[in-house]
């Protein structure tokens, strides 16, 4: 008599697969293992580091060592504060522009590739907001609504989003040709239903290595208005304004901006290699070989 296997524990199995497949792969583990530290210290190094924003004219441009570890600015603020504080603005703009870019991308790009009467609308709009350079369009925005955390976030998520409608609907358009999504249409199933339980599943593991790239990208993005001096107000620290503040001591205390130049590339470079490591690891043609 044979014994079947409940679907529950078949479901267990395949997460648990998946689960290993992410460990083994060395990208994914040093890239998050570095990750980790980082938002270890963005978070909690603020609480023993001194004030950014307090001034000491008296320990103006002094080197790493001599006042504090990283030294201080022009103005005398110390330099390792600021970088820390500011480790937790780019944090924050990458994993919230990330969020909402994949969020509003995956419910246009679901709509436009399976229902036709939309994909001509979303995509033409979609093609407009790719012709626009986001850093452009993002200083546009900022100038016309105020230069605040919130429209800094607003500004990177908008030029974003036509990526993922872009992935989204290219997955959309080739799941809803398999015969076990024409069945449940056969059977009645509404659309809606179908979108939920059969196309969007589909597009989780693009998503998730998207995410990461957007992610990344966002962080540059920020660091970029914040150097142009159109992202983060100059009163709260972030690496791109603490680089844009030490351009003009380049020369004589190239410090100011080596820390969170370094801080920054860091940062986004240990994204970008687990970023890789989910690609190679959820695509199943490099993941067989992988097992």
């Amino acid at each position: 008599m044979s014994r079947e296997i409940p679907l529950s524990s078949l479901e267990k199995a395949s997460d648990l697969s998946v689960f290993q497949l992410v460990i083994k792969n060395k990208n994914v583990f040093w890239g998050s293992i570095i990750l980790i530290i980082i938002i270890f210290v963005a978070i909690f190094g603020p609480f023993f580091a001194l004030d950014p924003v307090s001034l000491n004219p008296m320990s103006r441009l002094k080197p790493p060592g001599d006042a504090g570890l990283f030294g201080t600015d022009q103005l005398g603020r110390d330099v390792y504060s600021r970088v820390i504080n500011g480790g937790r603005i780019s944090l924050v703009v990458g994993l919230t522009v990330a969020i909402f870019a994949v969020i509003f991308g995956t419910v246009m790009g679901l709509l436009a590739g399976y229902i036709r009467i939309l994909d001509a609308i979303i995509m033409r709009v979609m093609d407009g907001l790719m012709a626009i350079p986001a850093i452009l369009l993002a200083i546009a925005m900022i100038s016309l609504s105020g230069a605040t955390l919130t429209t800094v976030i607003a500004a990177i998520v908008i030029p974003e989003i036509p990526r993922v409608v872009r992935l989204v609907r290219s997955v959309v358009l080739t799941v809803r040709e398999e015969p076990y999504v024409e069945s449940a249409i056969s059977v009645g199933t509404p659309v809606y239903l179908v979108m939920i339980r059969h196309v969007l599943p589909n597009t989780i593991a693009p998503l998730i290595v998207q995410a990461t790239y957007i992610c990344g990208s966002a962080m540059l993005t920020e660091a970029i208005l914040g150097f142009l001096g159109a992202g983060i107000p100059p009163e709260i620290p972030s690496w791109g304004n603490i680089m844009s503040e030490g351009r003009t001591f380049f020369q004589l205390t190239p410090w100011i901006i080596f820390f969170p130049g370094i801080a920054l590339a860091v940062t986004v470079l240990s994204v970008n290699i687990v970023g890789d490591g989910l690609r190679d690891t959820l695509d199943p043609r490099i993941a067989r070989n992988m097992r």
